[in-house]
């Protein structure tokens, strides 16, 4: 049974199963007019050699803890930790001490260590870019994998993360919880060169609009846009 009750401000037409095609492309792009330039909530300052190190040990971060809260731990671990040398060399003491406020700390320090030591003694200190090798890491799913070969790698992929999984549900896109099927059938939906951004700006507007707990339905712009998309016949 779908934990997720469909948008009732929907139109009618669009939950027509045969529409679902044209409701994800109305769907896509309505957040990408809410949403010009939508880009990964982790500020993981993007355009150095680092780049993809920093976005893996976010993303690792991230688990069971807010965006904002990685981004202000992550200025200070990457002071003292800038590159997977440095990080590969750190005391585990210290390192939980470093990400102790975005929980799981020792779990998450563990897998951050680990990851560096083998991105440096296999990768010569590169983030590989193969999606194989980076499930083989510790710590690493396929979140985490997809949000690397989109951000960084230029491999957009779907993240299924809870805002999409939600979302992708309430607008009828989707009929499941599991990340692994939410991402197949939004890969079937949303054409390749759009699914990383499709996804931020998913987040983006499950932060500001479709909420978990109090969702502002009576000012959802996107129920809007779809229904002057969308006829009721």
């Amino acid at each position: 049974m779908n934990k997720y009750s469909q948008c009732l401000s929907l139109p009618k037409e669009a939950g027509n199963p045969s529409k679902k095609a044209e409701l994800a492309c109305s769907v896509k792009d309505a957040l990408f007019e809410m949403y010009p330039g939508a880009s990964c909530a982790l500020d993981y300052a993007p355009g150095d050699d680092n780049d993809a190190f920093r976005l893996l040990i976010m993303a690792r971060l991230s688990a069971q803890c807010t965006d904002k809260r990685v981004n202000e731990v992550s200025k200070q671990l990457f002071k003292s930790y800038p590159t997977p040398y440095a990080m590969a060399d750190a005391d585990i003491n210290e390192l939980e001490r470093s990400v102790y406020p975005c929980g799981v700390y020792k779990v998450k320090s563990r897998n951050i260590l680990d990851m560096s030591r083998i991105i440096c003694e296999k990768y010569g200190g590169k983030v590989p870019d193969d999606e194989k090798e980076l499930l083989a890491l510790p710590g690493v799913g396929q979140k985490i994998t997809n949000l690397m070969m989109g951000d960084v790698f230029g491999k957009p992929a779907i993240v299924a993360d809870t805002h999409c999984i939600r979302i992708s549900n309430k607008l009828g896109l989707c009929s499941s919880a599991d990340p692994d099927k939410i991402t197949a059938e939004l890969t079937k939906l949303i054409d390749y060169k759009d699914r990383a951004a499709f996804c931020h700006a998913a987040v983006l507007f499950g932060r500001e609009f479709c909420t978990a707990r109090s969702p502002r339905c009576e000012l959802c712009p996107l129920a809007k846009k779809l229904n002057e998309r969308f006829t009721v016949n």
